[in-house]
């Protein structure tokens, strides 16, 4: 059980630097008592399943992003506008997308 519990505490570290987030945001938007998150991300404890799926929520992320291993070669998750640009751009039209990849410098097809 160690082992989760250091998987899970990097995990909500990792996720929390990607967010640009503070354990005190996170404990007041979500009702968690500051020393239980401090437990976690210090992999003193282990959240119970319900805190996983309020996390993994509040992050935008499936639950196994919280509970699962992930090596460093892994690029950061999306955070939520990430994703939203991420799912916009799958739908545009192709002029949209060219556009898109004009003002970003990214040669079209070359992603």
């Amino acid at each position: 059980m160690t082992e989760n519990r250091k998987v899970m505490a990097n995990n909500i570290k990792r996720l929390m630097a990607a967010y640009n987030t503070n354990a005190t945001e996170i404990c007041k938007l979500l009702d968690i008592k500051q020393n239980t998150f401090s437990d976690w991300i210090n992999a003193k404890s282990y959240p119970r399943i319900d805190k996983i799926e309020l996390l993994a929520n509040y992050f935008h992320v499936n639950k196994s992003v919280l509970v699962e291993e992930h090596s460093g070669e892994e690029s950061e998750p999306l955070n939520y506008e990430e994703q939203k640009v991420v799912r916009a751009y799958r739908v545009a039209d192709d002029g949209t997308k060219t556009a898109v990849c004009k003002l970003l410098d990214i040669e079209r097809g070359a992603l």
